[in-house]
């Protein structure tokens, strides 16, 4: 036994933690859980906790059912929900999925995201994460179809507006730092109801261990202050959607390799490659940073969503923007790909991005020119005319530049890749098959 199992150990005893939840999450981005007792913790760090795989979506096939979570012992935190004794007695770990054989999982989405962590190291590269999450209060989550009712009214940066939950952001930001996970900033953002709380950089491994979590917490505390979370990419149609900002740097050693303070703009040629590729494969990554047909709800019609895979500085219409909060800060230097939303599989994007990343370190593709104009106004026309290419308008144009593409069938292994296409063509056939409101609304007196 390592020692980080024997201080989760020690600490389950100290603490008198009575339950394990040990969770992982599937190839759509749902969190599973399974809970142990301390008794059974030492056998669940020699063993795993064996489960039945079909009955995960995505995981295995009925004839190779059986599956096995590994507790990963760098991840316990004690969760901070406190009981009749005013102590919390519940932790959380994340899981590593294995075959009985003892191999990795190829459904798992933190083994996706290892190999292209492993990619970067194999360069001398380590992959830091810093995201932007928003999302939506409601007052609940039970509207029959119809269209939910925000939890305030208030605007971009409006102080003291959570009319039905005022002390929502505070109480979730207590919670998520009580569990090791540092913010950064937090606010109302722009649409009624809207909120953003921003994470501390970490590595990219832990960071999407961290936005799990923190889709758990947020949907916890929002149900103790009487109202409820949505990542829905755009749950209202006249207001912006929510989008996962998600900003990446990659380092070697303690230099951060995307610095390079003799250029025009402090971009190394690492940093040049790794735009050039996360644009150049921007429309076959595309369904899987933003995995649902309601995400196209939100970039089609811009709003400082991005509608072409262009880049610029400090562009906030720009799919991949370039931040100038510090310019002379070396260690500051990092990109923010504004495409990707808050409903989408944080392991699974992150790894589409990273290897796009990647592949244009390695194979050098040039950056073309930025985008200086507001892309968000501009019409197709006027898009097209500059030599912008569009970012995929729905779900189905998004898999279609999917199922062509080679970099992305291998980031995600035969096995995720053939089932999160299976399972996303159903999604659209499923919502193509609907008569909708304004259908009836426009057509029924035809």
């Amino acid at each position: 036994m390592d020692r980080q199992q024997e201080f989760v150990l020690r600490t389950v005893e100290e603490r008198e933690i009575k339950f394990i939840r040990l969770w992982f999450t599937d190839i759509q981005g749902y969190l599973k859980s399974v809970a142990v007792s301390p008794a059974e913790l030492e056998g669940a760090f020699e063993e795993g906790i064996g489960f039945d795989g079909s009955a995960i979506e995505g995981f295995s096939r009925v004839s190779e059912a059986d599956t096995i979570a590994k507790p990963d012992p760098s991840t316990f935190q004690v969760l901070p929900w406190r009981q009749d004794d005013e102590q919390p007695h519940s932790a959380r770990m994340f899981c590593d999925i294995v075959m009985p054989d003892g191999q990795p999982s190829w459904a798992d989405p933190r083994h996706v995201l290892r190999g292209q962590i492993r990619a970067a190291a194999e360069q001398g590269l380590s992959p830091l994460v810093h995201p932007e999450i928003e999302f939506f209060l409601v007052e609940s989550l039970d509207t029959g179809g119809r269209p939910p009712v925000p939890a305030d009214g208030g605007g971009y940066f409006d102080q003291a507006v959570h009319e039905k939950a005022p002390h929502f952001r505070r109480d979730a930001i207590t919670a998520l730092e009580a569990m090791g996970i540092q913010v950064e900033y937090s606010h109302h953002e722009g649409a009624p109801g809207q909120q953003e709380i921003d994470l501390r950089y970490a590595d990219a491994l832990a960071m999407a261990d961290n936005i799990m979590t923190f889709r758990y917490l947020v949907k916890r505390v929002a149900m103790d202050n009487g109202v409820r979370a949505t990542f829905m990419p755009k749950p209202f149609a006249d207001q912006p959607g929510s989008a996962m900002h998600t900003h990446m740097s990659l380092f070697e050693g303690d230099e951060n390799a995307f610095n390079d303070p003799d250029d025009e703009f402090q971009l190394s040629r690492t940093a040049r490659g790794f735009i050039a590729g996360v644009l150049t494969h921007a429309n076959e990554i595309s369904a899987v940073t933003n995995q649902w047909v309601n995400s196209y709800k939100r970039t089609v019609f811009g709003a400082e969503a991005p509608t072409a895979a262009t880049w610029g500085m400090a562009n906030r219409s720009a799919m991949v923007r370039v931040p100038m909060y510090s310019p002379g800060k070396a260690s500051s230097r990092r990109v923010e790909i504004r495409s990707i939303d808050s409903a989408c599989n944080p392991y699974l994007a992150f790894s589409v991005v990273l290897a796009a990343g990647l592949r244009g370190i390695t194979e050098g593709y040039e950056l073309p020119p930025q985008a200086e104009d507001n892309i968000s106004e501009m019409t197709l026309r006027e898009r097209r005319a500059l030599g912008y290419r569009d970012l995929p308008t729905s779900l189905e144009e998004a898999l279609r530049e999917m199922e062509r593409s080679e970099l992305v069938a291998d980031t995600l292994g035969d096995h995720v890749y053939e089932f999160f296409l299976r399972n996303k063509w159903r999604e659209c056939r499923e919502y193509q098959s609907q008569v909708t409101p304004w259908e009836l609304r426009a057509n029924l007196d035809y």
